[in-house]
């Protein structure tokens, strides 16, 4: 993706198709042998709810010190979102291994107004490889970085009306206020992101529904509170304790380093970020090592 950054919806849609294809069909049917009574409403309500939480698992590793990880965090969501969608069309009755399948995703996306077209992109290879870009590697992981906030639909998601000029520039004042937070409370990014991943991947699994069924026909309605929401708030919040109480200890005690405190606040600050990023990065990795009941 860094040699052909201009060619990020068609490599991922070729890479999710070859890897996430084959095992979207069994992973439907196993979701329909464990709820047997289901009509189709329902499993593709229970197929959309799994895959909008995995989307925000996936991004909530953009959390506190790990922020240099959203290029990876990105791409896990991606990937989830993708994976989604051929579940959606396994649901339907459609081959998810399909080639036709990438098209219908680059169309779902936003990159193509039609499958002809995404089709003849995602068949359209380049004469010679592109060398090594003279743009330098930091300005080309940035490209790359906004290329799939755009597909993931964090910023100004296609076929949407666009917001006015204020409202983009609160959105990017609320961000920059999220991060310069974030560089205290390591977990503050996910409620953030919880948030913004949730609203975007529901608008994208909105498009798909309609896409292969017609019509937007989730029969469980939505919940106006999300379990996953309310516990990245939860993590976020406890985030803030760690340095806080710190903090307050460093100055209860008058504790100085060169005869000021600011040294003293500072690794404090720090430490408490790597602190609390790393363990609950460990706790992750944890539960996920550990083997289904």
């Amino acid at each position: 993706m860094a040699a052909e950054p201009a060619r990020l919806p068609e490599a991922l849609a070729s890479f999710a198709l070859r890897h996430l294809g084959p095992g979207a069909g069994p992973s439907v049917e196993r979701l329909r042998a464990a709820h047997p009574d289901a009509d189709p409403a329902t499993l593709r309500s229970l197929v959309v709810s799994r895959g909008r939480r995995r989307v925000v698992t996936e991004g909530a590793f953009v959390g506190g010190p790990f922020l240099v990880l959203i290029p990876v965090a990105f791409c896990g969501a991606l990937l989830s979102q993708v994976r989604t969608v051929l579940e959606l069309a396994a649901a339907e009755g459609r081959d998810p291994a399909d080639p036709e399948r990438a098209a219908e995703l680059l169309v779902l996306q936003g990159v193509y107004e039609d499958t002809a077209s995404a089709r003849a992109a995602l068949e359209t290879r380049p004469a010679t490889p592109r060398t090594r870009p003279a743009r330098g590697r930091t300005a080309t992981l940035w490209d790359l970085v906004m290329r799939m906030a755009r597909l993931l639909g964090l910023l100004t998601p296609s076929g949407e009306e666009r917001s006015g000029r204020p409202a983009r520039i609160g959105q990017w004042v609320l961000v920059v206020c999220v991060f310069l937070v974030g560089l205290v409370a390591p977990l503050v990014w996910l409620p953030y992101m919880a948030v913004s991943y949730n609203r975007a991947t529901t608008r994208m699994m909105d498009r798909a529904v309609v896409f292969y069924v017609g019509s937007r026909d989730l029969r469980s309605p939505r919940r106006r509170v999300d379990p996953s929401m309310v516990a990245a708030g939860l993590r976020a919040t406890a985030s803030l304790l760690l340095p806080l109480v710190g903090l307050l200890v460093v100055a209860a005690t008058d504790t100085r380093i060169g005869g000021g405190q600011w040294p003293v606040a500072g690794i404090v600050v720090v430490s408490s970020c790597l602190l609390t990023g790393g363990w609950w990065l460990w706790r992750r990795h944890r539960r996920r090592s550990e083997p289904p009941p």
